[in-house]
């Protein structure tokens, strides 16, 4: 009995055959088809593991659920849509600003980032408002109270939740 238990510990503990496979792509969700296909010997018995993952904005943080900004002049409002994606504060005030300057409206509105504080800072020229009061706006990610902002300067009352 203790022989066998024996020959399978060393059985198991030897060095086995092995080979690593790199996958990557720039999508969040993707298929990989091998061609060859991986062969393996029909009479050794064979595992798989996952050993290492390592990702790099992997996971989008602007989503269906938080999405939507809208803004507003003195009189009329706006709508701008952000696409799924993993964003920095940075990113979602390109992303703004570029919608905006279409509509002739450009750096009427800034989103930027206080690292001391790790909270978001608004500031708002010419009597624009914003609009974090509704479901599936962008505020709750730049860490802002679900009202209407129409202050010059804000700063987000809790840190922003960029890692969703």
């Amino acid at each position: 009995m203790e022989r066998e238990l024996l020959k399978k510990i060393v059985t198991n503990t030897e060095p086995k055959e092995s080979f690593q496979i790199v996958v990557t792509d720039n999508k969040t969700k993707f298929t990989t088809r091998f061609n060859p296909h991986i062969q393996l010997k029909k009479n050794r018995r064979s595992e798989m593991a996952l050993v290492n993952l390592e990702t790099y904005y992997s996971f989008p943080n602007i989503t269906d659920e938080n999405s939507h900004f809208t803004c507003a002049t003195n009189t009329e409002w706006y709508h701008i849509f952000v696409p799924e994606r993993s964003y920095d504060i940075d990113n979602i005030n390109k992303y703004i600003q570029q919608k905006m300057r279409r509509n002739g409206h450009a750096d009427k509105i800034t989103i930027s980032s206080n690292t001391n504080t790790l909270k978001a800072e608004l500031i708002m020229e010419n009597g624009y408002q914003l609009d974090f009061g509704t479901a599936k706006l962008i505020g709750s990610v730049l860490g802002f109270n679900n009202k209407v902002y129409t202050n010059d300067y804000q700063e987000s009352k809790n840190p922003v939740n960029i890692t969703v």
